[in-house]
């Protein structure tokens, strides 16, 4: 194997990876008396110093349940959630505050839209239209959805590169499809999908569409009055947030006409044995004590995201991406599983002989965390013939030198399993 030829972008100068990787607490520690090289970042995020810090405060110094109280520290609680509220609309270019509902993760967000269009628009013989990429948590949510009304579940195909087929998308569109819920960026190949003119053939037929924004919120400013979907979701643990706690936003036409999708304490008005009312939203989806730490340390995290040199830390995971790919397509036996030509920082691998999990296992030993499986994406591995890969993912925290560690590791493993 040989890098001679190997052509590495490097870095603009604008973006400080040195004083960012600092911020990182986690990236200086060691695993098995090695480096710490984290190349998991498609499945969690770490968390930045000022990210932490805010939320060791809130428990040291402001913790208190939110808008039920008129003491002091429910005041300070409850200005800070709902403050992140108007943050977090800001950080995703949504119009409107209340359009913001905070949820569990963006698995929830999705399943609350599926409850919603269950209640509200679907009946038998209705279609709803995803794609061959999609994560489990927007496949089955669609398939029970299906199952309770009689609606079909269509499937737009990927091609051999990892891209959606187009073509078979503007097939697939008819006076039936009633949603298209699309992936923004596959967490399993790093396709970025063409989202604007998917968006812009379903609205053209009047057909809502929910994206899933839990890889592009990481790598990329997104802007919902720009892409004009109807719903979209996230994951604030992606985006150097806590677990726990997700983003769903949705028009404000859309949500006002489903239901609650879960009742109790603090999304009501009026409580009586003959009947309820529910408030408006954001409330009415908001029910019971909410992930109060989680929702401040997003705020916190998106602080920290509006810091950074965001086309300098693109730039930057994007000469990531070129130097790892040309490394790792130099080893023998070894493919890239998804080779568009717009990808984030995500690289999926298989290797001849060797199965994905016994490739993360043998990482490990070196200080190198991929993540190695299906990825909650069967469906699309099926479609390439394949029952997992290993994955490593990039984040603009990260390095030539993790590159070169994970090159290294993988070819030191080769020699053993030779």
């Amino acid at each position: 194997m040989c890098y001679a030829d190997t052509i590495i972008v490097k870095t603009p100068s604008t973006f400080d990876f040195a004083r960012v990787r600092a911020d990182f607490p986690i990236l200086s520690t060691e695993v098995r008396g090695k480096p710490l090289t984290f190349l998991d970042n498609g499945a969690t995020s770490q968390k930045p110093a000022s990210v932490i810090e805010a939320t060791d405060r809130y428990y040291r110094m402001e913790n208190s349940n939110i808008h039920r109280g008129v003491h002091y520290l429910s005041e300070q609680a409850t200005d800070a959630y709902e403050s992140a509220r108007a943050k977090t609309a800001k950080f995703i270019g949504a119009p409107d505050q209340d359009e913001i509902i905070f949820v569990r993760g963006a698995t929830e967000g999705i399943n609350l839209i599926a409850h919603g269009f269950v209640e509200t628009q679907l009946c038998a013989g209705d279609e709803i239209l995803i794609t061959h990429m999609e994560h489990h948590a927007n496949i089955v949510p669609w398939q029970i959805a299906a199952e309770k009304t009689g609606a079909i579940l269509k499937v737009v195909p990927v091609l051999d590169s990892g891209d959606l087929d187009m073509e078979a998308y503007a097939a697939l569109l008819s006076d039936k499809t009633k949603l298209v819920s699309v992936v923004h960026i596959s967490n399993s190949l790093g396709t970025i999908n063409p989202v604007r003119e998917i968006i812009e053939q379903a609205h053209a037929r009047d057909i809502p569409v929910l994206l899933d924004g839990c890889q592009s919120v990481p790598h990329m400013p997104v802007d919902m009055a720009e892409i004009d979907c109807d719903f979209f979701v996230f994951s604030a643990h992606k985006v150097f947030a806590s677990t726990g706690l997700g983003v769903l936003w949705g028009k404000r036409e859309w949500l006002e006409k489903f239901p609650p999708y879960q009742s109790g304490g603090d999304m009501i008005e009026r409580v009586d044995f003959e009947g309820t009312t529910y408030k408006d939203i954001p409330g009415k989806f908001e029910a019971g004590t909410p992930h109060i730490e989680g929702v401040i340390s997003l705020s916190a995290a998106i602080d920290y995201v509006w810091k950074l040199d965001r086309a300098g830390a693109l730039a930057h995971e994007k000469a990531l991406l070129k130097d790892a790919t040309a490394k790792l397509s130099a080893i023998d036996g070894l493919r890239i599983i998804g080779t568009s030509a717009d990808k984030a920082s995500i690289l999926s691998f298989v290797i001849d002989e060797i199965h994905p999990h016994d490739i993360g296992t043998f990482l490990d030993a070196d200080g190198v965390a991929v993540r190695a499986g299906h990825h909650c994406t069967q469906p699309l591995l099926k479609r390439f013939g394949l029952p997992a890969t290993a994955r490593a993912s990039f984040a603009f925290y990260n390095d030539y030198e993790d590159v070169d560690r994970l090159v290294t590791a993988v070819t030191k493993m080769q020699r053993f399993f030779a």
